[in-house]
C-alpha cells in the first residue's frame, strides 16, 4: 500500500515543508540563472549557497543564524542544502554536467508541482502515525521503536536515540511532516516533543489511520 496520497499543488499544508519550499526555490534559481555552478569537488558554489541561505528561510538554519558562526558560507556549512543536493541527485531530479547542477527531465516535470515530491516509507510512518497524533517525546518514540536504553550507572549519550533523530525524525521535520516542539535544548532529543503537521494528514494514508485517536482541538 502506497503511504502517500497525491497532494494538490495548491494545498496550503505544503507550506509546512521546508524541503518542498527549498526545492521550489531551487527551481526558480535554475529557471532564472541556468545551472547552479559547482566547485571542483561538486559542491554548490558560494553564490548559490548565500542565495539559498537568504531565500530558503530554513528553521534553525536561517541566514542570520548561519552567518552568526560563518563569515562566508560553503555548502557543508548549510546542512539542509547538502541534504537537498544529495536528495535531488538520488531522486534523479538533477545531475552534474560541465561544472553545473542541472535539472533532468524528471526534475523539470516537478517544476510548479510541489505536491508530487513525496514517496513511501511505511515502517516508521505507521508507528509515528499513532504515537505523534497528540505529540510524543523522543524518549517515548525511542522506547516504542527500539525498547528501553540499557541501564548505565552514569548518564551517557544514547546512540540509538541520536540515530533515530538524525535518520528518521529530523528528515520528517525537514520534510514538513512532523514539527519539533520548542523550549528544549536542541540536543535533548529525548525531551523534545514531536507532533504531526497538517501536511502529514494531507499527504499520508496508512494502515493505522483507523487506530488514530484524533486530538481534541479547541
Amino acid at each position: 500500500m502506497n503511504a502517500f496520497r497525491e497532494v494538490d499543488d495548491a494545498d496550503p499544508a505544503l507550506a509546512f515543508s521546508p524541503m518542498v519550499r527549498a526545492i521550489e526555490k531551487t527551481f526558480v534559481w535554475i529557471d532564472e540563472n541556468g545551472g547552479i555552478p559547482l566547485t571542483p569537488s561538486k559542491a554548490f558554489k558560494r553564490v548559490f549557497v548565500h542565495w539559498a541561505a537568504a531565500e530558503f528561510e530554513w528553521p534553525g538554519h536561517t541566514e542570520a543564524e548561519l552567518f552568526a558562526v560563518n563569515k562566508v558560507l560553503n555548502e557543508p556549512d548549510f546542512a539542509p542544502l547538502t541534504v537537498l543536493h544529495d536528495l535531488m541527485i538520488a531522486m534523479k531530479l538533477g545531475r552534474h554536467y560541465k561544472g553545473e547542477f542541472r535539472l533532468t527531465k524528471a526534475g523539470e516535470a516537478l517544476v510548479s508541482h510541489p505536491g508530487r515530491i513525496f514517496g513511501n516509507w511505511d515502517v516508521f510512518l505507521n508507528v509515528l502515525n499513532v504515537e505523534t497524533e497528540d505529540g510524543a517525546t523522543g524518549a517515548r518514540l525511542r522506547r516504542v521503536l527500539f525498547g528501553e536504553p540499557e541501564k548505565e550507572p552514569l548518564p551517557r549519550y544514547d546512540g540509538v536515540m541520536g540515530q533515530l533523530y538524525i535518520q528518521v525524525l529530523r528528515p520528517l521535520c525537514w520534510a514538513g511532516l512532523l514539527q519539533q516542539g520548542r523550549g528544549t535544548a536542541s540536543y535533548r532529543f529525548e525531551e523534545t516533543v514531536f507532533m504531526k503537521t497538517p501536511l502529514w494528514r494531507a499527504a499520508i494514508r496508512l494502515e493505522t489511520d483507523q487506530r488514530v485517536r484524533r486530538a481534541q482541538r479547541h
